[in-house]
């Protein structure tokens, strides 16, 4: 429990940051332009999910089969290295053609920062695995804390700092900044902060011998594949919508639409940080336990309060919404508000949907996964192709709903037939199902009356204590 609370506290800690840094921005620069921040990105989870292509799952599940662990550690992370140095090459040698497809003609230096990131973020993957496996909680959380302060300090210091230096006649400050960057002063910031972050895992690679085993190289890719293309539907589902956005949408409001969606997605940012804390300390839980006897009953309630402590979240969010929208600095954004009700509930959809996937992991067919988010990518994409056009953001709203209530329903219901795994269904559906109701009375039908939300969500909290009071009792039992 303690290294599921290090590694939860240090992945809040690594995304308060960026979350305090957006208001920030939103407050700088208007939608049209922060829209770049977004664009660029989004395309940013694509390109790690091709650069990692599965090997930081497949290092899980492979050090519990071979008796070498740097062997796996050594294998990965040459598979890695490899895909990222053909990535650097060509994103540095194409930079301003790439510019030029992104819309973002003339910046170049964007794209190459852009790239490096990745490599750096994607290199890093293997020894961040290794101190997870080792159980190097501290040492983990410490890296990634540091990593999203710099990233923090340095975007302040670019974007406020250098400008105010220069402003009151400074010299060298004169000298460093360079105003058109704008926007792009996050990407040098990130850019620092991921150099830094990789050399102080350095002493990680260093215990890991580069040496490539192509025999379990071959193993490695019918487990990691799946898991890659899995992957790349999963963030399409997240993501690749503001692409749609930029292309589908007249220029004239393509990018102002990106940037206010873009930024009221980021409310989300709450949901996000639970079920990634969540996520990071339970999966290594996952394949550890999988061979106790009681493994399924204790999946079954990890699930239960999962969902549980997603509604709350839920219901405390929409209910106050309404002071929320200050978060995002400009009334422009403002207007994106009534979208995010739905973003929520389907951002809940994807925590149930992430982890009901343990089921395919632990029983080797990871290409069920891959199947599971094609079909959610593929809703996605028909979804905005053909409604964008008429609804803006709205469509993209939408799609990301059906997508994730589908891969969840259809993981559900193929996990019962190949892993099952008894969870409790009625309470779960009971949770679900009076948030959202909650959630659409609070601000669609109340029109986000905060005083009334609260109720609502007191209401839900009166609720659930009497129905897990017995669940309390116990557990202060068993203390």
């Amino acid at each position: 429990m303690s290294q599921t609370l290090i590694y939860g506290l240090s992945n809040v800690l690594g995304r308060v940051f960026p979350f305090l840094l957006t208001p920030l921005l939103t407050k700088e620069f208007g939608p049209s332009f922060y829209a770049p921040f977004i664009d660029f990105y989004s395309a940013a989870g694509i390109l790690m999910v091709v650069l990692s292509h599965g090997m930081e799952t497949s290092i899980f599940r492979f050090v519990t089969l071979e008796k070498d662990k740097n062997k796996v550690y050594s294998t990965a992370l040459f598979s890695i290295f490899l895909v990222c140095l053909v990535f650097v090459v060509l994103g540095l040698w194409f930079q301003d053609p790439f510019a030029l497809w992104f819309k973002n003609p003339g910046k170049g230096n964007f794209v190459a920062w852009f790239v490096l990131i990745l490599s750096l973020d994607a290199l890093s993957a293997v020894p961040f695995a290794k101190l997870r496996i080792e159980e190097a909680a501290l040492k983990f959380g410490g890296i990634k804390i540091l990593n999203a302060v710099l990233n923090f300090v340095l975007s302040l210091f670019f974007l406020f700092a250098l400008p105010y230096f220069v402003e009151n006649g400074s010299n060298w400050a004169a000298m460093l900044y360079k105003p058109e960057y704008g926007i792009g002063y996050v990407f040098l910031a990130n850019l620092l902060a991921s150099a830094f972050t990789f050399l102080c895992l350095i002493p990680t690679l260093l215990d890991i011998p580069f040496k490539f085993d192509f025999s379990l190289w071959k193993k490695f890719m019918p487990y990691a594949l799946p898991i890659m293309i899995a992957g790349l539907g999963g963030v399409i589902n997240q993501s690749l919508d503001r692409q749609f956005l930029k292309y589908l949408l007249p220029a004239s409001t393509a990018a102002t639409q990106v940037g206010i969606y873009g930024a009221v997605y980021k409310i989300s940012t709450f949901l996000l940080l639970f079920r990634q804390a969540y996520l990071l300390g339970i999966e290594p839980f996952f394949f550890s336990h999988a061979q106790n006897k009681d493994a399924k009953k204790t999946y079954a309630k990890l699930m239960h309060y999962f969902v549980l402590v997603n509604c709350i979240i839920l219901l405390g969010l929409v209910a106050n919404l309404d002071l929320l929208k200050y978060y995002l600095g400009q009334p422009k954004y403002w207007e994106g508000l009534s979208v995010v009700p739905i973003i929520l509930i389907a951002e809940v959809f994807l925590g149930i949907y992430l982890n009901l996937s343990i089921w395919y992991k632990l029983s080797d067919k990871t290409y069920i996964g891959a199947i599971i988010s094609l079909i959610g990518a593929f809703l996605t994409i028909v979804i905005n192709l053909v409604f964008i056009p008429k609804y803006g953001y709205w469509a993209s709203t939408w799609a990301t709903f059906i997508a994730y209530f589908s891969m969840c329903a259809i993981s559900y219901k193929w996990g019962k037939k190949h892993y099952p795994i008894k969870y409790p269904m009625k309470i779960i559906s009971f949770y679900l199902l009076t948030s959202i109701l909650f959630c659409i009375l609070s601000y669609y039908l109340f029109d986000k009356n905060i005083i009334i939300g609260n109720l609502l969500l007191f209401f839900y909290l009166a609720l659930v204590f009497v129905l897990e009071k017995d669940s309390i009792q116990k557990m202060k039992n068993e203390k």
